[in-house]
């Protein structure tokens, strides 16, 4: 049994059908936003993508040219407390100039009857005397810690005892009020006899009168006025 033959024109026909499909392949991709299709020209033909590769800028490696723009501080609130003047530190008192000179002390001329300075009890004188240079400001202390530190009783050869030499005393301050100098020490008296009385008190009273310039003096001891300390001996 033959089979039929096919008409010549149907194969030719399916052949470029199956080349037509080989050939157009699987659609292309629509375009992205990315790439612009091109703009037609005047002329016809396609003009250049104006799409340009960006290039990096340069980076400004100073920027002293351009003065940075100030800032502005809130400014504070007014305060509704007023204003205080300023404090002004009161002068301080800058005492005593400092100074260069001799001492007077008072000894005893034992029974000269004043006849060498001013009469005291039994029946003595005072007599001033004078020590070397001495550097001060307040002239009453070195002047009554020096009688207070000679522990001889006679003075030199002139005669002159020291009824301290055997007390342990100590100055402690002095005031001067007007025409009056006022000492305080501390420690006892040591006496020789009743004579001796008068005697320590004058010293004292006398020295410290000669270094304030004072026509008077008041001695404390202990915090007791010197007569009665002296009244218990």
């Amino acid at each position: 049994m033959t089979r039929p033959r096919r008409p010549l024109l149907g194969i030719l026909g399916l052949s470029g059908l199956i080349v037509l499909t080989g050939c157009v392949g699987q659609p292309a991709p629509a375009p992205t936003a990315s790439s612009a299709a091109p703009t037609p020209s005047a002329s016809g033909t396609p003009a250049p993508s104006t799409t340009a590769t960006p290039t990096t800028a340069p980076t400004a490696t100073t920027t002293a040219s351009t003065p940075a723009a100030p800032t502005t501080s809130a400014a504070a609130p007014p305060s509704s407390a007023p204003a205080q003047p300023p404090v002004t530190e009161e002068p301080q008192p800058t005492g005593l100039p400092e100074q260069t000179g001799p001492l007077t002390v008072y000894y005893v001329a034992v029974g000269d009857n004043g006849m060498s300075g001013p009469l005291i009890g039994c029946g003595d004188s005072l007599v001033a005397t004078t020590t070397g240079p001495v550097t001060f400001t307040d002239q009453v202390r070195p002047s009554v810690e020096a009688l207070l530190a000679n522990k001889s009783r006679d003075v030199g050869m002139s005669g002159l005892v020291n009824a301290l030499y055997q007390s342990n005393l100590t100055y402690v301050a002095g005031e001067l009020t007007g025409n009056t100098i006022t000492i305080w020490l501390t420690g006892q008296f040591m006496l020789g006899g009743v004579c001796d009385t008068p005697r320590v008190t004058s010293q004292l009273e006398y020295t410290a009168m000669a270094a304030s310039g004072a026509a008077a003096a008041e001695v404390f001891v202990n915090g007791r006025p010197i007569d009665e300390v002296l009244s218990l001996k």
